[in-house]
């Protein structure tokens, strides 16, 4: 049965994730651990920019998409995530993936998109 399950985080962490490969990899033990399954390559790129420094890296997933954004030069460093999916989420597999890059503060909001948006607690 699909779900539509959807997590949008904020968290302000000390070691942010800095090389290409190291995110890459991260992102597709994420996809694993959550049980699903990915759609193609794994694409990540490092912006180079004053004032954007940082890592994005995009999944397709056969649910639907991990979209991962980090901020290495703000101080605390900022890590923003995005996973959507058809089907069952466990918010849980996704914050101890963070505990990773040691997380100061985590916000996040969750939704159930089956038919509407609603913010839901699971």
């Amino acid at each position: 049965m699909l779900e539509h399950k959807h997590i949008i985080i904020r968290a302000t962490v000390k070691k942010p994730p800095v090389q290409v490969d190291v995110i890459k990899q991260w992102v597709r033990n994420l996809v694993e651990k959550l049980n699903m399954k990915p759609l193609g390559d794994t694409v990540a790129v490092y912006v180079d920019k004053e004032g954007n420094r940082g890592l994005t890296c995009l999944q397709a997933i056969e649910t639907s998409h991990i979209a991962f954004h980090s901020w290495d030069e703000d101080k605390p460093a900022v890590v923003q995530l995005d996973v959507y999916t058809c089907s069952h989420l466990n918010k849980q597999t996704v914050f101890d993936a963070l505990e990773k890059f040691e997380p100061i503060e985590i916000n996040y909001l969750t939704l159930d998109r089956e038919k509407y948006l609603n913010i839901i607690h699971i």
